[in-house]
């Protein structure tokens, strides 16, 4: 056998599963099996062999050959909540924030979710792809191989299609898997009512985005002040009239009942979670909805933290996604997200790593094809730089161990 790529003397196979479980969840979640001084095989863009060095067949051969000493092999993160389809930054409103402004104050002032709208209405859709998809570049460089891209910066049906359709074109010209969420319901534009502006998301959105066949899946911001629990559980239910898949932003400045709208409407993950309670964590212990947390919001607004160390406890399985965004989570850098974890929400690198992984291929639905070290799934993996242990990770926060990237069985040029 030829192999296309053969990774050796892997210091840690990290992720390695014969059987692929659908998610990990309570005690779950601190297991991470990984095969000390292993070998990888890549053939036609999957995962084909793997196994301790010692155990190599004879006469294996590959196109190219990468030595991996003193390193670390893992499988790609998986981003399952991002906004990275945007027009421009928003750094004012960071000063504003230093000046203690809340989020809700800076909205009041035209700020927010309103002022990104503003930006992406006024440039063609083909300026917005090349401001994204250096985004998405950026995102590959620290190790994530499958995205979710939000639209909800565009607010009119043309500028909410034009979002969903550079999302997209960054799936077909970029090496990552991107799957595409319909957020519509983000925030009601200026001038307009808020039931007349449902009314558009549901009658006039949904209808052009699924002619398209734009989105995966139907979000909405369930939050005091944006859109109430009755309102969330109209739109998602009249999402999935059109196949898109409940994700719901909850419970983030408030216990606004997002938890329970998303069990209610069967959605498959329910993200945020800073505002989080025993109700909650009851109603999630009995359904099949994903507690997703976004960590670097939390940090980025001085947020409470998402108790994930209570909800594993509890018996609950987390994902942890980088709610990539130009207002509230500036950054895409899955390692940081999982350094935040494990120091603000006191979960374990193996958990943390395993949020990252196996439980956000199941939030976007690719737990068949991503997400471990399993023969026949699509290879996306990364190959680190040289360090001591896989707790190095998360030790070193802020920098990036990413010294390789395998896409779709390709060598990506960084």
């Amino acid at each position: 056998m030829v192999h296309d790529i053969l990774i050796t003397n892997i210091k840690g196979l990290v992720q390695v599963r014969d059987q692929h479980p659908a998610m990990l969840t309570g005690k779950l979640m601190s297991e991470l099996p990984i095969l000390s001084n292993a070998f990888l095989g890549i053939s036609n863009g999957l995962i084909h062999s793997y196994g301790l060095m010692e155990q190599r067949p004879s006469g294996i051969k590959a196109i190219q050959t990468i030595d991996a000493a003193g390193k670390f092999v893992l499988p790609s993160f998986i981003d399952s909540h991002t906004h990275l389809v945007f027009a421009t930054t928003r750094e004012e409103e960071f000063v504003m924030k230093i000046k203690g402004a809340t989020y809700e104050e800076i909205a009041a002032q035209g700020g927010g979710i309103l002022n990104s709208a503003e930006k992406l209405q006024a440039i063609s859709e083909d300026e917005l792809f090349h401001k994204s998809v250096s985004r998405a570049w950026e995102i590959i460089r620290t190790g994530t191989g499958a995205v979710e891209i939000k639209s909800g910066y565009g607010l009119t049906t043309q500028d909410e299609i034009k979002m969903l359709r550079v999302a997209r074109r960054i799936g077909r010209e970029t090496p990552l898997m991107v799957k595409t969420t319909f957020l519509g319901a983000h925030a009601i534009p200026r001038n307009i009512e808020k039931a007349t502006y449902i009314d558009q998301i549901i009658n006039e959105m949904m209808p052009a985005i699924a002619e398209e066949n734009l989105a995966d899946y139907i979000d909405v911001f369930c939050e005091h002040g944006f859109f109430s629990m009755d309102e969330t559980e109209r739109i998602v239910e009249h999402g999935k009239k059109y196949g898109m898949i409940p994700r719901i932003h909850a419970n983030q400045l408030n216990r606004s009942g997002g938890v329970q709208i998303g069990v209610k409407t069967g959605a498959i993950s329910v993200d945020h979670l800073e505002n989080i309670g025993e109700e909650e964590i009851q109603m999630l212990m009995n359904s099949a909805t994903m507690p997703v947390t976004l960590p670097g919001a939390a940090f980025f607004l001085n947020l409470p933290f998402t108790p994930a160390r209570k909800m594993i406890d509890a018996g609950l399985p987390i994902a942890i996604a980088s709610d990539y965004n130009p207002g509230s989570a500036p950054s895409g850098n899955m390692p940081l997200m999982i350094s935040l974890a494990c120091i603000k929400m006191k979960m374990t690198p193996e958990e943390a790593i395993n949020a990252a992984t196996i439980n956000t291929a199941y939030t976007l639905g690719l737990s068949a094809t991503h997400g471990t070290i399993t023969l026949g799934k699509i290879a996306n993996v990364f190959i680190t730089e040289s360090i001591s242990s896989l707790a190095s990770i998360p030790y070193r926060f802020g920098s990036n161990p990413v010294g390789q990237v395998v896409l779709n069985g390709k060598l990506i040029d960084l």
